[in-house]
């Protein structure tokens, strides 16, 4: 491209730095300003903005990269507290269910005291042996709780007496070593044995007291209420 100057008596200004201006503002601000004083808090104060912009800047960044990491912290916390409430409403249940168990061992505790006694006592009856009567010795107690919230019943000992008869006095003998035996009797006792007439012959009278107790669970079998046919 070619310049052609129309006024050849000016010579054309050289174009100035853009930054010259600003010197030149900063020097002319340096001559106004005559206490030192206030020219080191005006520069304080803009440090001051300036450590405040990158401090703000700082944060913001930090709180945007931790924002992923707070949400999936809250979707840990909602999942954990549906966790724990339905821990505490199983809990709940469980306990409820325990009170029942317990409230139906106290009614049926000793329902089946006599229907064991009788089963011990027909596997324990030697052959030429028979009973005449079997009765409670004392009267016994009814079942109490340790405290209101037990599970499950203090079963108290029931104590009884058998009396019976037999052709053989060595059938007498092992007939008191099967009740001995027994896991649901103890404290067998032999009472009195004698000789007596009955029906024009002689046999042996006898009479024994024992205490039924409530034997270890490894020798309790249990069976279904009900089995299907086929």
């Amino acid at each position: 491209m070619i310049n052609v100057n129309l006024r050849p008596n000016l010579k054309r200004k050289r174009a100035g730095s853009p930054l010259k201006g600003i010197g030149e503002a900063v020097r002319g601000l340096g001559t106004r300003i005559k206490d030192p004083m206030l020219l080191v808090a005006v520069l304080s104060c803009v440090g001051v903005a300036g450590f405040l912009g990158f401090v703000m800047v700082s944060t913001t960044r930090e709180l945007a990269a931790l924002e992923p990491q707070l949400e999936q912290t809250r979707a840990e916390h909602k999942r954990f507290k549906a966790f724990l409430t339905e821990k505490r409403h199983q809990e709940l249940i469980r306990d409820s269910l325990v009170a029942q168990i317990g409230v139906i061992r106290t009614v049926d505790g000793d329902r089946y005291v006599w229907p064991h006694l009788l089963d011990e006592v027909t596997k324990a009856l030697p052959a030429y042996t028979w009973l005449v009567d079997m009765g409670t010795a004392a009267p016994a107690a009814a079942p109490v709780a340790a405290d209101s919230g037990a599970a499950a019943p203090v079963h108290v000992p029931v104590s009884f007496t058998l009396n019976g008869r037999t052709v053989d006095i060595q059938a007498y003998t092992r007939f008191l070593r099967q009740l001995e035996a027994s896991p649901w009797v103890t404290e067998v006792t032999p009472v009195s044995a004698q000789t007596v007439i009955e029906k024009e012959r002689p046999v042996t009278a006898f009479t024994i007291r024992a205490t039924f107790q409530q034997a270890d669970s490894a020798y309790i079998r249990t069976v279904p209420l009900s089995q299907s046919v086929r």
